[in-house]
């Protein structure tokens, strides 16, 4: 225990350096993402996200876009807790099938136009939980499914690329 407490006030913070070059890169991406959005809807882009059985190390990179590193909020993009104010609804893990029921109803509760967006292999097509007896394998096997976001997790800047792809489209 001695030993853990010295080396944890000796190590340095496992942190992100402020200011990288790839900052400029994220303020680029959200920035159009956000245009796009604007040009598309009208307004800011609303977001949903449902863990569907997911290993969760997409959520946590989902949640990095909102952390004060990535600040996905200052470019007007944000995530909603009702489906009824979402544009995106974006989902990870492998559709568990418990979770099947709870999936199409918040799909169902979202206005129009609305997008699905699948985050990571699991979600994408099972992943490692393809063919298994608990799981669909992804989410095109119960909704229409407009962009996946292939990665084991994808990075946020991934992440950010692929909702600008969307609203492109």
């Amino acid at each position: 225990m001695r030993k853990t407490l010295f080396e944890a006030l000796l190590r340095p913070p496992f942190t992100e350096p402020p200011g990288t070059s790839g900052d400029t890169e994220i303020a680029r991406a959200a920035a159009a993402l956000d245009k796009a959005a604007q040009k598309r809807l009208g307004r800011s882009l609303a977001i949903r996200l449902v863990d569907a059985g997911s290993c969760n190390a997409c959520e946590l990179e989902l949640n990095a876009l909102a952390n004060p590193y990535y600040d996905l909020e200052r470019f007007g993009l944000r995530f909603v807790a009702s489906p009824r104010h979402a544009d995106v609804l974006v989902v990870t893990g492998p559709v568990a099938k418990n979770m099947r029921e709870a999936l199409l109803r918040t799909y169902e509760a979202m206005p129009s136009p609305k997008w699905v967006v699948a985050v990571g292999d699991c979600a994408a097509c099972g992943g490692a939980f393809a063919r298994s007896y608990a799981c669909l394998d992804g989410v095109a096997a119960l909704l229409p499914v407009d962009l996946a976001i292939a990665g084991c997790p994808p990075s946020p800047a991934r992440l950010l690329e692929g909702l600008r792809a969307l609203l492109a489209s």
